[in-house]
């Protein structure tokens, strides 16, 4: 099973960040972390790497939701989207699978969450 989505984009890197963040807040998420693995990369190992961030997004009720079913759910959150520029420029949209991730979870509960999440997160993908 795939364990991601992933979309191609016009725009520039941060307008890419832009409009995610902003079609993530439609479908009812915030960013709670962002990661900017290039500053990261060169901060730690003095490496240059490409443009590339990861969001931490999340949906406060559907995140109630699994949490009250699964406790140590938490370990999954949040959801990870991230945006990345490739060499040739062209920038990538990508966010996880949250039914891909649930597989290794022994929780019936979670199934309907996952599959609602993942409805949304493939939205915003599919907007892009």
């Amino acid at each position: 099973m795939k364990y991601f989505y992933s979309a191609t984009t016009d725009q520039s890197f941060d307008e890419a960040i832009e409009t995610v963040t902003a079609l993530l807040k439609e479908e009812g998420f915030g960013v709670l972390t962002e990661i900017d693995v290039t500053e990261t990369l060169k901060k730690k190992l003095d490496v240059d790497f490409k443009k590339y961030r990861i969001l931490g997004a999340c949906n406060p009720h559907f995140a109630h939701k699994a949490l009250t079913s699964e406790d140590k759910i938490g370990v999954m959150l949040p959801c990870n989207v991230i945006v990345e520029e490739h060499e040739d420029g062209q920038v990538e949209v990508s966010a996880v699978d949250p039914v891909a991730s649930m597989q290794a979870v022994e929780n019936e509960e979670l199934h309907p969450i996952a599959n609602e999440v993942r409805s949304k997160l493939q939205k915003v993908i599919n907007q892009l």
